[in-house]
């Protein structure tokens, strides 16, 4: 990425602009415990890029590097960069042999998010563990859910009470 580029990228961070991710399955059914995420958002706080899993009312912020932000905020945007980021890739590699990210699902564990990332490919179903950032990155790329536990939406989900950062 140029040196251009990544600087109209990180503009676009401080406009304030929101998008919306709107996936492209339904959840399970099996996953009653499970909540599906309606949207999500890239910001950039005083401590970094952020992501924010948003529903029900509630907040999970996930702080991510600038590179995952960037190709998140790229796929919620729908931009195409001049060469393709490590993301885009997977996406391109996955969907050229048939496979597709089908969900993710974010997960705590002592302090640190993990993502389980599933993906089909023919009549096969994988599920890959993968730090969250990665997991969110490539279901946004696939439109594909995006699932927290009930239990992890209500503790670590916040209120808002007003947005607070610039999106990426």
């Amino acid at each position: 990425m140029t040196p251009y580029n990544r600087l109209v990228l990180l503009t676009l961070l401080f406009l304030g602009l929101t998008h919306s991710v709107v996936p492209a399955e339904e959840p399970p059914a099996s996953r009653s415990d499970s909540v599906k995420i309606a949207e999500v958002k890239v910001r950039m706080s005083d401590h970094g890029p952020v992501v924010l899993l948003q529903a029900e009312g509630r907040t999970i912020p996930i702080f991510v590097d600038v590179t995952v932000a960037l190709s998140i905020q790229g796929a919620l945007n729908g931009e195409k960069l001049p060469r393709p980021m490590s993301h885009d890739l997977m996406h391109s590699i996955l969907d050229a042999y048939g496979g597709k990210v089908t969900q993710t699902i974010i997960t705590l564990k002592g302090g640190t998010y993990y993502g389980a990332l599933t993906v089909s490919f023919k009549d096969q179903v994988k599920v890959f563990d993968s730090r969250s950032s990665d997991s969110i990155a490539l279901a946004v790329h696939f439109k594909a859910p995006i699932l927290v536990g009930r239990d992890l939406l209500e503790s670590s989900g916040k209120i808002p009470e007003k947005e607070k950062g610039a999106e990426l």
